[in-house]
C-alpha cells in the first residue's frame, strides 16, 4: 500500500496525515473493524457463507448513501439489491440452530461496516482515503493485535502465508479505494460481490467444504441476480 501511495503521489502520499480529517479517521476505523469481523467470520462459518452474505453490501450501501448523500439508486440497483438480500436470507435461515450462525452474523456485521466505509469514501473524495484504509487502518490493527499478546508466535511457514494474505488484501483495498472514487457506492458493492461464485469454488478445491442446500439455494439467487444486473449495465453502456 505504501508503494502504491508513493508511486501515485510521491512522498506526500505517506505524510499527508493532516488532510485525513474526521472522515479519513472514520473510514480507517470502520475498515479496521470490518477486517476483524471478516477474519473472525471465516473462523466460525463456511467461506461460501461469508461471500454470499457480503453480497448484501449493495443494499446496505445504497440505503446509507440515500439517507446520507441523497444518492438515489436506480430501480435496477434496488431490484438487484433486494434479490440479493432475499438469497442471503435463505442462506442465513439455514444456519439457525447451527454453529455457523455466529459466523454468519459476523459476516453481516462486516458487510454493514464495509458498506459504511464505501459511502464515507464516496462522500469525501477530497480526503486521502487510500492512506486511511491502507496504512492507517493497518497500524490500528497492528496496535490492537499487539495488545492481545503472542505477537511473534508464528513459524516461518506461517509467516510466509500471512505475508501472502497481506499482499493480496492490500491490493484489494487499494483497488476498492480507487474504484469508489469513480462509481456509485452501491454499484461498487455489487461488483465486489462477484467474488461470491469464486469463493465457494476455492473453498471446495482447497478446503473440501461441502455446501448446505440453503447455501446453494441462496447462492444461486445471488449469482443469477448479479449476472442479470451486470448484463443490463453492459448493454446500457454499449447502447450509449
Amino acid at each position: 500500500m505504501s508503494a502504491w501511495l508513493v508511486w501515485r503521489r510521491g512522498r506526500a502520499g505517506l505524510v499527508d496525515w493532516t488532510r485525513l480529517g474526521w472522515a479519513g479517521w472514520a473510514a480507517a476505523t470502520v475498515s479496521s473493524a470490518a477486517t476483524v469481523c471478516f477474519i473472525a467470520a471465516f473462523k466460525n462459518t463456511a467461506v461460501a457463507n461469508v461471500a454470499i452474505v457480503y453480497a448484501t453490501a449493495p443494499f446496505v450501501a445504497a440505503a446509507i448513501a440515500w439517507v446520507w448523500m441523497r444518492e438515489t439508486p436506480g430501480l435496477t440497483t434496488l431490484v438487484a439489491a433486494g434479490s440479493c438480500l432475499a438469497g442471503v436470507t435463505v442462506m442465513v435461515g439455514g444456519s439457525v440452530g447451527s454453529p455457523d450462525l455466529s459466523g454468519d452474523l459476523l459476516a453481516l456485521g462486516m458487510t454493514a461496516l464495509m458498506a459504511l466505509m464505501m459511502v464515507i469514501i464516496r462522500r469525501h473524495p477530497d480526503r486521502p482515503m487510500t492512506l486511511a484504509v491502507g496504512p492507517v487502518s493497518c497500524l490500528q490493527l497492528v496496535a490492537t493485535v499487539w495488545a492481545m499478546g503472542a505477537q511473534l508466535d508464528v513459524s516461518v511457514h506461517e509467516l510466509v502465508l500471512l505475508a501472502g494474505f497481506g499482499i493480496v488484501h492490500a491490493a484489494a483495498t487499494v483497488l476498492l479505494a480507487e474504484g469508489l472514487l469513480r462509481i456509485r457506492a452501491a454499484e461498487a458493492a455489487l461488483l465486489g460481490a462477484l467474488e461470491m461464485p469464486l469463493a465457494p469454488l476455492w473453498s471446495w478445491l482447497i478446503l473440501s467444504e461441502i455446501l448446505r442446500m440453503s447455501t446453494v439455494a441462496g447462492g444461486v439467487v445471488v449469482l443469477a441476480t448479479l449476472a442479470w444486473y451486470l448484463a443490463r449495465g453492459l448493454t446500457a453502456r454499449i447502447s450509449a
